[in-house]
């Protein structure tokens, strides 16, 4: 593992003096515009290119907390069609923060790409920072592991050059008992919509499913988000899939409709089940089987993880919530021997 980077490394890099590197980091405006501009910005300059963060336990004995926690996202918070995936956590941070006696910041990176060290290094505003994303920039992270800077991903991450600390959930054994239950009901040829790898999350789901489906068929999969339904629904047909999983709810929406307009029953004709949802703001009045995902409860036990990363210098930990079923009305037995498509 890599030494992290001092301010004594910064200094000599920079070719000025540590206290010189101490007052460009550490000054308010006024005094920050005692020191020339080309000395500001040649250090400024060292810090962009190591990713260096400020040693927290030295930050607290020179000039105590700010008491307040970053909150970083490599996508869109805010946008409709996420709203209902990064609301409940945005809800759990706001009040885990209130709690703790904290203010928040959010970090959203400058520039057409959104990074956590971007040219002004805005980390060193906040005492510690939340992670947010489907995907993680892998150097970022590797970056972060390295250093001393308080964090917590919320979400759970593999190895970076290093543990990660985070709060995730823990979809294996979830997804797994949905598969189970499928089977339970006579559901042997099963069709799979949706990415089998990528974000943590997603690869959990999949090896979750896999586990469960030993023994039964797996007679289609579709990889990706937001084919048509027309073309979903025609290829598990044709496959002869009585049950179909969806890792996006979005998608489960489209072929729901379509599979009633077409006069089949759900779920006596195909059940439908789903590993996700509300990555893209759409309803539907149908109450699907699924899975609820603990999103506020991980972002507050994420924040509560990151104080105390904070305030006693804790050492990482990792945590999976437990994810539970959803009964819902998509999954029953099978009503129709002809899985031909009508």
């Amino acid at each position: 593992m890599s030494k992290r980077v001092t301010q004594r490394d910064i200094a000599r890099l920079a070719q000025v003096s540590q206290a010189t590197v101490s007052l460009v980091l550490n000054a308010t405006d006024a005094a920050a515009g005692r020191i020339p501009a080309e000395t500001r910005e040649r250090v400024n300059k060292v810090i962009r290119e190591t990713g260096y963060v400020a040693d927290p336990v030295a930050r607290r004995m020179v000039k105590g907390l700010n008491r307040i926690l970053g909150v970083f996202t490599y996508e869109p918070a805010f946008p409709s069609a996420q709203a209902d995936f990064f609301t409940p956590l945005l809800l759990g941070i706001e009040s885990a923060a209130q709690e703790l006696g904290y203010d928040l910041l959010l970090l959203t990176g400058a520039g057409e790409s959104r990074k956590i060290f971007g040219d002004n290094v805005r980390l060193r505003l906040a005492d510690g920072c939340l992670i947010l994303g489907r995907r993680f920039d892998p150097d970022e992270l590797a970056r972060l592991v390295r250093g001393d800077f308080p964090f917590v991903a919320v979400g759970r991450r593999d190895d970076a050059g290093g543990p990660v600390p985070y709060v995730g959930v823990d979809y294996v054994p979830a997804t797994a008992e949905l598969v189970r239950r499928a089977r339970q009901f006579g559901h042997q040829r099963i069709a799979y919509v949706g990415p089998d790898s990528g974000a943590e999350s997603i690869a959990d789901r999949w090896l979750g499913f896999q586990q469960a489906m030993v023994g039964a068929d797996l007679v289609a999969t579709l990889p990706g988000v937001g084919r048509p339904a027309e073309e979903v629904l025609d290829t598990v047909r044709r496959a002869g899939a009585s049950c179909v999983f969806f890792s996006e709810y979005a998608d489960a929406i489209g072929v729901e409709r379509l599979a009633r307009e077409r006069g089949l029953s759900v779920p006596g004709d195909l059940s439908i089940i789903v590993l996700g949802h509300h990555l893209r703001a759409e309803q539907s009045a149908t109450a699907f089987t699924s899975l609820f995902i603990p999103r506020e409860a991980m972002a507050r036990a994420a924040t509560h993880m990151l104080v105390r990363r904070v305030e006693s210098d804790a050492p990482v930990e990792q945590q999976l919530l437990p994810c539970e079923p959803v009964e819902g009305e998509t999954l029953g037995p099978i009503s129709s021997v002809n899985h031909q498509a009508k």
